[in-house]
């Protein structure tokens, strides 16, 4: 893989960057009409998304930082890009190319005013894997096998410009208008600089290693805040192939029962016992070892869960909320999904588009054991999303409803789901987690 001698910093660079994608984008759409003159409609559309995918994702991957976490995060919306995004985006996981050795020597004087030869015993200055915010280096010292993530140049100080720079992207793909969409965007900027700050990761993590090792079949690295600064993080290096790695090849079911549960319980510990949450649940945030404990890693985002909404969020998963129009209705303006400057044409629209879409995504939460290998339960996640992404009546409307603390909280449950799903983890007692 190519490696980056060089990222593009300023404001001025980058946007630049992103103008000769769109041109890419525009030269493909040229493409597109001369392909339907020959070709089938559905095929000439899948050849766009296609074109288009690797175009953005080629720039996106060059810029690293906030513009490839956003990648990152829509790749998991499985139900709303199509399929070409998901798979190129999805790469941004943990499979994007690193920096030049160089660089990553200049980073390291830059943070701690030393070389890693003069802090480490051992250290390999070629990236073990790269992402959307850092890449990691395996290391030795005292005896100590250890893993050193390093934060790539510039990407705290360009979030505020590139997420200004995306904005009218993601509004147009969303049909986002109005206030709202700045709440969302300072939601989402003000986590991306909380990602960017490494003593803050540090911080977070040895507090969710302190609340939730006691967790079966679940592990943790130890991190250590002396060899660690604002851009660079050591840790323990923790043996394990990846969540998607070992999904793709594991045939024993009651390996995949007992990790999908550990998964489980740790999310619905961190919720409701510690009211904040974990909110990157994508495979390259989760080993597997040996022994089949689940290794979990990257606590940079962190989401903090205000009771005024995490209340409301949970009474509407209730079996008997939905039977209860009534209360149904109440908690959705709680919520601010629904509002009382809506027309009766609107107020129903999204009275039933919502009261469909949480009477299929809540089904785990009126069990008490749920089996996440039912591929019936995820098709119909995925046909009701399928169907609202090409609904005219909503084009028309102003998507973006709710609370801004939706963003993270829908963003993990979708992750968590998609995790359990490619786990086929059965059996999973929903509140094992108060056993604890």
């Amino acid at each position: 893989m190519k490696k980056a001698s060089k990222i593009p910093i300023t404001k001025i660079q980058r946007a630049s960057k992103l103008v000769k994608t769109g041109a890419k984008v525009g030269v493909n759409y040229l493409k597109y009409y001369g392909d339907k003159i020959t070709k089938t409609e559905e095929d000439a559309r899948e050849q766009l998304n296609k074109n288009n995918a690797e175009d953005i994702y080629d720039s996106l991957k060059d810029l690293k930082g906030s513009p490839l976490k956003v990648a990152q995060m829509l790749s998991m919306e499985k139900s709303i890009l199509p399929r070409a995004y998901v798979e190129k985006f999805s790469l941004a996981q943990f499979s994007v190319p690193p920096l030049s050795e160089a660089l990553v020597l200049k980073t390291f004087k830059k943070s701690f005013g030393k070389f890693p030869s003069e802090i480490y015993d051992k250290f390999d200055v070629k990236a073990y894997n790269a992402a959307s915010i850092g890449q990691v280096h395996k290391a030795e010292k005292d005896g100590k096998n250890l893993a050193v993530k390093i934060q790539y140049p510039g990407v705290s100080d360009s979030i505020k410009s590139d997420l200004a720079m995306l904005k009218p992207f993601v509004i147009r793909m969303f049909n986002m208008k109005g206030k709202t969409s700045d709440e969302y965007f300072f939601e989402v900027q003000d986590k991306l600089l909380e990602e960017t700050d490494y003593v803050l990761e540090v911080q977070q993590s040895q507090e969710i290693v302190d609340s939730c090792s006691h967790i079966p079949n679940l592990a943790f690295p130890t991190y250590y805040p002396d060899l660690s600064s604002k851009q660079i993080i050591t840790m323990d290096w923790m043996q394990g192939v990846h969540l998607s790695e070992f999904t793709a090849v594991n045939t024993n079911q009651e390996k995949a029962n007992a990790i999908g549960q550990a998964l489980w319980d740790f999310y619905m510990f961190q919720i409701h016992i510690l009211k904040k949450v974990h909110a990157d649940p994508h495979p390259g945030n989760f080993l597997v070892s040996k022994k089949g404990e689940l290794i979990a890693l990257d606590f940079g985002c962190m989401k903090t869960i205000p009771l005024d909404f995490y209340n409301p969020y949970f009474v509407l998963a209730r079996k008997e909320t939905l039977s209860d129009r009534k209360l149904f209705e109440e908690k959705m303006f709680e919520l601010d999904i629904l509002r009382k400057e809506d027309s009766k044409e609107e107020f129903d629209f999204f009275n039933e588009m919502f009261h469909e879409m949480l009477s299929i995504f809540t089904q785990p939460f009126h069990e008490e054991v749920f089996d996440f290998s039912d591929a019936a339960f995820f098709s119909k996640i995925s046909e009701f999303g399928d169907r609202y992404s090409k609904n005219v009546e909503l084009r028309s409307y102003n998507a973006s409803r709710g609370s801004k603390h939706f963003i993270y909280m829908n963003r993990t449950f979708f992750g968590l789901y998609n995790l359990m799903f490619d786990l086929k983890a059965q059996d999973i007692k929903i509140n094992n987690f108060m056993n604890l």
